[in-house]
């Protein structure tokens, strides 16, 4: 007789067995820890190999839907991000006038007082300087339209600047006395010795002072009465006193001046 079954249908008949016979074997095994009341094995895997596919399909789910919000809030978060720069850019701005203004103030002050003292003056800002710094001249945006006239004083709260040596319609041009053309009479307060203070290009120079008088460091030196101020106008402090050459006829000092010309940006013309 013939079998009606091939070899290949063997092998499947006992993969068939064998899978019911692991089967009756785990069910088995399965039921011993039951009735024992432990976990088994096989549920312990159950339960860890679920809980990882739950978690894998909520961390799809979670970035699908964090794909469309973000697409859904793109129109948005540009208009949000176009509204912060401009606000930012407005506030750089507030900023960069209140830094301004800010540093103005000492100046301002100055210009102030100043004219709390001498109420008819005129108020200037400096627009100009000698671009090849040969002389020492600043432009101020005050002229003839405003009452300045050639040989106006012009000072700050803290002392002397220079005189006016230029006028047009509404400007006008200022000789500091650190230049060296500038002449200026002056007076050493304590002892009231008189001099003339010659600018140097830097600072200023107190020349023709008498022999008898006795120059410390520190002395204060002021205008005397003369074509551009009245006496009493601070110019600055003695800062060095020349050693006397033998048979000289008068001393010679250096002054710091009060004024800072580096830092000059606000004055007042005194007229006549």
């Amino acid at each position: 007789m013939v079998s009606i079954f091939t070899y290949r249908d063997e092998r499947k008949l006992f993969a068939v067995v064998g899978v019911v016979i692991v089967a009756a074997v785990l069910a088995l095994l399965q039921l011993d820890f039951v009735r024992a009341g432990r976990t088994s094995p096989l549920t312990v895997t159950v339960a860890t190999v679920a809980t990882y596919a739950q978690l894998a399909v909520t961390t799809v789910a979670n970035a699908v839907r964090s794909g469309w919000n973000a697409a859904a809030n793109t129109p948005q978060l540009a208009s949000t991000n176009d509204r912060l720069t401009r606000e930012n850019a407005a506030l750089e701005e507030q900023n960069r006038a209140l830094t301004e203004a800010l540093s103005r103030l000492p100046a301002e002050r100055d210009v102030a007082l100043a004219q709390a003292r001498y109420p008819q003056g005129v108020a200037a800002t400096i627009i100009g300087y000698d671009p090849e710094a040969t002389q020492r001249i600043v432009t101020i945006d005050k002229g003839a339209r405003d009452g300045i006239a050639v040989d106006n004083g012009v000072v700050t709260a803290r002392g002397v600047v220079g005189r006016v040596v230029e006028v047009a319609p509404i400007s006008s041009k200022v000789l500091l006395i650190s230049d060296v053309t500038s002449r200026l009479p002056a007076v050493v307060q304590r002892g009231r010795w008189w001099s003339i203070a010659v600018g140097t290009q830097t600072s200023v120079k107190l020349q023709y002072v008498s022999q008898d008088a006795r120059l410390r460091v520190g002395d204060r030196v002021v205008t005397g009465e003369g074509r551009s101020f009245h006496a009493g106008y601070p110019i600055g402090t003695i800062s060095y006193i020349y050693p006397e050459p033998a048979g000289a006829l008068d001393q010679t000092a250096v002054v710091t001046p009060a004024v800072e010309f580096g830092s000059l940006s606000r004055v007042l013309v005194l007229p006549k």
